[in-house]
């Protein structure tokens, strides 16, 4: 079982993302006033293993989720987790965008298939940070 780290969203286009202690998910749309959800991205899910490895400060990725003690790059497409009173459902791997050379010139090659999972919110709800993570059968 993992845990929630860090809960972020992006209050507008072109502007660092916001860290809150509480966020709510809504249905097939993402975190509640989160511009990224209304492109389709819905979620970002990265663990901070990853983040640490890569020396990337939690929220400079642009994530709404970091997580501990979940392996998330090894979550299968149509796999689900609760976190919090939300379910997630994993759809696909971030692509490596070129933020990730923003941070770091050669990063978006270096962290290429565990940049995190991309999630669709299935049950709507309100997570917290330190809010415990289970992965369920997809």
């Amino acid at each position: 079982m993992g845990e929630v780290l860090h809960l972020f969203q992006a209050i507008a286009h072109g502007e660092p993302v916001r860290e809150f202690d509480e966020v709510f998910a809504v249905e097939n749309e993402g975190f509640r006033e989160c511009v990224h959800g209304q492109g389709g991205r819905q979620v970002l899910v990265t663990d901070i293993e990853t983040l640490d490895e890569f020396s990337i400060t939690p929220g400079r990725g642009k994530e709404n989720i970091t997580t501990r003690g979940v392996a998330i790059a090894e979550l299968q497409q149509g796999q689900r987790m609760h976190v919090g009173e939300a379910l997630l459902e994993v759809v696909k791997p971030c692509t490596s965008c070129h933020l990730m050379d923003d941070i770091r010139d050669g990063l978006k090659e270096a962290i290429r298939g565990r940049r995190g999972m991309i999630c669709r919110v299935v049950v709507a709800g309100r997570m917290r940070r330190g809010d415990r993570i289970e992965i369920v059968a997809g």
